[in-house]
This record gives structure tokens, C-alpha cells and sequence, in this order.
């Protein structure tokens, strides 16, 4: 979903090392991950500010929200429909090839 939002391409997907995280790498090499990453990756996003605002002003919620999420992760697998994870795969792989 993120990778759809991301209309201006600034985003690229890569391989984590990390499994229990995702992880933001800024250009300078600067790293932010779980819900310390929502803020700046928002204001990347177009229409995204109000949700970095958020983000940034309640900081603890952000980082329970995305622990309680990661943590429940096989759950919320196990209920999304077969074409959905198809449809993930193929963006994530178009966006590999198309360089980002």
C-alpha cells in the first residue's frame, strides 16, 4: 500500500536484515525503524503531513500501534486473501524493476 502512495517514486523496497522491524534509510545513511519511522515517512507521502503531525506529536502510541501490529503479523496473514499477498508480491517486484 505504501509503495502505491509513494506516487513521486522516492520510495525503493529492499531486503531487511531485520525481521522485526521495518527499517526507513534516509540518503545520508541516518536509520529509523518501527514507529519512529512513521513520521518522516509520511511527510514523504503525498497528502501524508497531517498523519506525520500525528505521528510526531504522539510518538509512543505510534511505536505501541506498530509493536501490537508486527506483533499479531502471522494473524493478520492468515486473513488476507491468497490475491491480495499476489498483488503485494507484484508491486513490490515492479518496483525493484523499475529501478526505485
Amino acid at each position: 500500500m505504501v509503495l502505491k502512495w509513494d506516487r513521486g517514486r522516492r520510495l525503493r523496497p529492499v531486503p531487511g536484515q531485520d525481521l522485526d522491524s521495518w527499517q526507513l534509510v534516509f540518503p545520508g545513511g541516518t536509520v529509523r525503524g518501527a514507529g519512529a519511522a512513521f513520521a518522516p515517512l509520511f511527510r514523504m507521502l503525498p497528502g501524508g503531513a497531517p498523519l506525520a503531525r500525528l505521528t510526531d506529536r504522539f510518538p509512543g502510541a505510534a511505536e505501541r500501534g506498530y509493536r501490537w501490529a508486527a506483533d499479531r503479523r502471522s494473524t493478520f496473514s492468515r486473513l488476507l486473501p491468497a490475491s491480495v499477498k499476489r498483488w503485494a508480491d507484484r508491486v513490490i517486484s515492479e518496483s525493484q524493476r523499475d529501478g526505485r
